[in-house]
């Protein structure tokens, strides 16, 4: 009889071992703006399948052929709709991820001053 628990801890470490830890592509202000958009983009298309989903009428022209299409020309909505005229959620995850990666690279450095009132 095989014992489960052994088999899944050996498989483990092999399962996470891809997945990187490196940040440093955080610091680039390029790369964060570009992940803003590419958030912004990927939440306006939920945000527009979920209106699509909610079928307030019953179509005259009902196909998979139909829903493929829309599901495409959604995808480029929302692409324009980030780079042209974008909501602001990407900005403000840019803004938010740019804010913390400044206070993580000011934390290890900085020493912070000691008030010395007894002189």
């Amino acid at each position: 009889m095989t014992d489960i628990p052994a088999i899944a801890a050996a498989a483990a470490p092999a399962a996470t071992s891809g997945i990187s830890t490196d940040t440093s592509r955080l610091a680039s202000k390029a790369n964060l703006e570009k992940a803003g958009q590419q958030f912004e983009a990927v939440f306006t298309g939920m945000m527009l399948k979920s209106m699509r989903a909610a079928k307030l009428a019953d179509p005259l022209f009902d196909s998979k052929a139909l829903d493929t299409f829309n599901d495409m020309s959604d995808q480029k909505l929302v692409q324009a709709m980030a780079q042209h005229t974008p909501l602001g959620i990407g900005k403000a995850m840019t803004e938010f991820l740019g804010r913390s990666q400044k206070l993580a690279d000011a934390a290890p450095g900085d020493s912070a001053p000691v008030n010395d009132s007894t002189g």
